[in-house]
């Protein structure tokens, strides 16, 4: 083998080398980068949000944290510790919302309450469950999930799946059973 052969295998091999030393850098930044993208935009602490419309307050969210994801390709904010929703009626009612998490879905009206749901109505009515979905635009909420209602007069109905408007005035059941009470006025 010649001089000037061995000297351009000598700088093939070494220009291979360093092209694979780089690229291992660039997928090292890459890497880096997705690592970036998965962490949230913004996270908010102590949260006490305050929604009105015309002058008088419609709802109030708290929460102790809240992380942005608006950047993804189906942008959502997450309240993993925990999330409390007040909602005024027209007569200064209120119903709350409690949930150990809450994910709001940013292009679709739709907020996705998880983990020991709590629903308390202005009336004490009490319903629990473990997942809930509220559709802001439409002020509906609705399960598919098992549920349980307590009313302040003692009546409870363990049921499967409901839909009903934020006020609860109207409340349908896919399939339930329960108590009763029904006072007798004519005693």
């Amino acid at each position: 083998m010649s001089f000037n052969k061995l000297i351009l295998k000598s700088i093939a091999v070494v220009t291979l080398a360093a092209m694979l030393f780089a690229c291992e850098g660039n997928l090292n930044e890459v890497n880096k980068f997705n690592i970036e993208v998965d962490n949230p935009q913004g996270i908010a602490k102590n949260i006490n949000l305050f929604y009105t419309d015309s002058g008088h307050v419609k709802s109030n969210l708290r929460s102790p944290k809240m992380l942005d994801y608006s950047q993804e390709k189906y942008p959502y904010r997450i309240f993993p510790i925990g999330v409390e929703v007040d909602f005024f009626n027209k007569d200064s009612t209120k119903n709350t919302i409690i949930a150990d998490s809450a994910i709001i879905h940013s292009n679709s009206d739709l907020i996705d309450m998880r983990h020991n749901v709590k629903i308390i109505t202005a009336d004490s009515l009490i319903l629990t469950t473990s997942q809930l979905f509220w559709d802001t635009e439409k002020q509906w909420v609705f399960t598919d999930r098992d549920y349980k209602i307590r009313l302040a007069n003692g009546t409870e109905n363990n049921g499967t799946g409901f839909d009903a408007d934020q006020e609860f005035t109207v409340f349908n059941s896919r399939s339930n059973t329960g108590v009763q009470v029904i006072e007798d006025k004519s005693l």
